[in-house]
């Protein structure tokens, strides 16, 4: 027997155990149980549900301006004001204050868009909200009395609405504001036939 024959020979393996794959056994090889891939969210994977859904670009967009808005308000109060006073130092102190607020807030709206969240599970819908202290809300199919979507005139301007949740308990209502026009309808109706329909399998 050649050196090169001897080398291509696998060792069989000893009783019980199961050999490695070898060559292109590798890429035919079944993935590992319990393996989650980088990329998905392990309370995905362990829920077996979809994905967290977020709000609308829109929303964001939206934000920004309304914050900007009030931004441009309250420096130009704050300089009528100091200007009635004849003071300059206020007037200095009023464009400090507000060019300092400005980022801040702008910081905290950033955070509070991207805290919301939902996800459409089974037999609940999962909405997740909140900046410093999280809540997440558990909202049963079978208890959902009605949705409706709203849209205030600011909404309606970027093409948003919010969906709102209504239960038998006040505190289990949930809302999703920042929903494209398209989706906040689908949404509805598809929570809309899931409640009815496990209600009436109550």
């Amino acid at each position: 027997m050649g050196p090169s024959e001897s080398k291509s020979r696998r060792t069989p393996p000893a009783a019980g155990q199961v050999p490695p794959p070898h060559g292109d056994e590798l890429s035919r090889a079944a993935p590992l149980v319990g393996y989650v891939p980088s990329r998905m969210s392990t309370n995905t994977a362990l829920q077996g549900t979809q994905a967290w859904a977020k709000p609308s670009p829109r929303m964001w967009a939206m934000r920004k301006a309304e914050l900007g808005l009030l931004t441009v308000l309250a420096l130009a109060a704050g300089v009528a004001g100091a200007a009635g006073t004849g003071s300059l130092p206020g007037t200095i102190g009023a464009l400090a204050g507000v060019a300092l607020l400005a980022p801040f807030s702008l910081w905290v709206t950033l955070r509070r868009y991207r805290a919301w969240a939902y996800q459409e599970r089974e037999d609940d819908l999962l909405v997740s909200r909140g900046v410093m202290f999280r809540r997440l809300s558990v909202v049963p199919y079978g208890r959902m009395q009605f949705v409706d979507v709203t849209a205030g005139p600011v909404e309606r301007l970027f093409k948003l609405a919010s969906v709102r949740l209504h239960t038998a308990a006040a505190a289990s209502d949930a809302r999703i504001p920042g929903l494209e026009q398209a989706e906040a309808a689908r949404l509805r109706d598809r929570l809309a036939a899931l409640g009815e329909a496990r209600a009436a399998g109550l």
